[in-house]
């Protein structure tokens, strides 16, 4: 039988040393596996393909079937680890909280605790106030970056 401490130990042993990490890991009764990564620098199409062999190597099709796919986190995925949130530090998060809040905001810090991001608030049509606000991740029930084309 497939386990997820089977898969995680084997994803961990082959991104050992890289700049690649997993984000989710997800194995359902039917043997059907999914894998979520992420890199400090992205993910491109071929580290998918490259983990996805080397699971397959791993495991044994003919004592037990599966189905497999390695995907990369992807851009409107809500992050999952605290890596994701480290390695964007600077950027705009969108923040839905447990109880309901919405808080859009730079990333300023991103620890074990949890986050700090700065909001701005409009006080009138020319001030801007900025207010940080620190978020536990039990707070946090999502948080993505804000993806924007307008240039700097």
């Amino acid at each position: 039988m497939i386990t997820e401490k089977q898969l995680t130990g084997l994803i961990e042993e082959y991104f050992k040393g890289s700049d690649k990490f997993l984000i989710e890991l997800n194995l359902k009764p039917s043997n059907r596996i999914m894998v979520f990564i992420d890199g400090d620098h992205g993910v491109l199409i071929e580290d998918c393909q490259k983990l996805s062999r080397y699971i397959e190597q791993a495991l044994d099709r003919d004592t037990e079937d599966f189905d497999l796919t390695v995907s990369s986190a992807g851009a409107d995925k809500p992050f999952r680890v605290l890596r994701q949130y480290q390695n964007h530090l600077g950027k705009v998060l969108d923040v839905a909280t447990v109880d309901g809040m919405k808080l859009q905001g730079l990333l300023m810090l991103a620890n074990e605790e949890g986050i700090k991001i700065e909001q701005e608030i409009k006080k009138s049509k020319k001030e801007i106030e900025k207010q940080e606000v620190a978020l536990k991740f039990a707070e946090i029930k999502s948080a993505k970056v804000i993806i924007s084309f307008k240039k700097p």
